[in-house]
């Protein structure tokens, strides 16, 4: 797809079309060159590693095609406008970062721009790649198998009860356990009279 036609689609996703979209659409295809790969994938081969949600994802699923639903999209939120793009067939991993002078540098590729975000705006979609971004060769910390996993497995935590699918539960002392209940969680729980109240609504309604 033509960057014009990816940052439509985007548009039409987020609302509008802002700078961090046009990075995020120009981030996947550069790492499509650099990995050889075509897109948009409709297949599991990429796998897209972003380090911040909002506006550069939604360029990068514009351009990728890659999504949550499809295992094909992770994010981990660092709050940064990088991501990393992973061939799995070869497992090569390339992480690609916009670079700090590009703001500066984007009025020089926009010069008719009224004002800063408009030059970025602008300048980023024109803006040779060796200005725009660097990229590192990584690798992953954990291997892909784990994290893409296995659907269909499941496991049932030994302390909540819940239901762990996709291979996501922890194995302490032989017990088995969801993330949460071994000490990974996001969340805990505000009022505890609240909570016993809506569990006991749901089983009689």
């Amino acid at each position: 797809m033509t960057l014009e036609k990816i940052l439509r689609e985007s548009a039409d996703r987020h609302k509008h079309l802002c700078p961090r979209q046009v990075l995020g659409a120009r981030m996947s295809l550069f790492a499509s060159e650099l990995l050889h790969l075509d897109l948009p994938r409709e297949d599991k081969r990429l796998l897209v590693t972003s380090e911040t949600d909002g506006c550069a994802v939604d360029g990068i699923i514009a351009a990728t095609h890659c999504r949550a639903g499809s295992r094909t999209l992770r994010i981990l939120d660092f709050g940064k406008v990088a991501a990393t793009f992973t061939d799995t067939h070869t497992e090569t991993s390339l992480r690609i970062v916009p670079l700090r002078e590009a703001r500066s540098l984007a009025y020089e590729y926009a010069p008719q721009a009224r004002n800063h975000w408009e030059a970025m705006l602008n300048g980023y979609q024109v803006m040779p790649l060796k200005n725009l971004f660097g990229v590192q060769s990584v690798q992953l910390n954990l291997p892909l198998s784990e994290i893409i996993s296995r659907p269909g497995k499941k496991a049932v935590c030994e302390l909540c009860g819940e239901e762990v699918i996709n291979g996501r539960e922890v194995i302490l002392n032989d017990a088995v356990f969801c993330r949460a209940c071994s000490g990974e969680t996001y969340y805990h729980f505000a009022n505890a009279t609240l909570t016993i109240e809506l569990f006991d609504h749901n089983k009689t309604s």
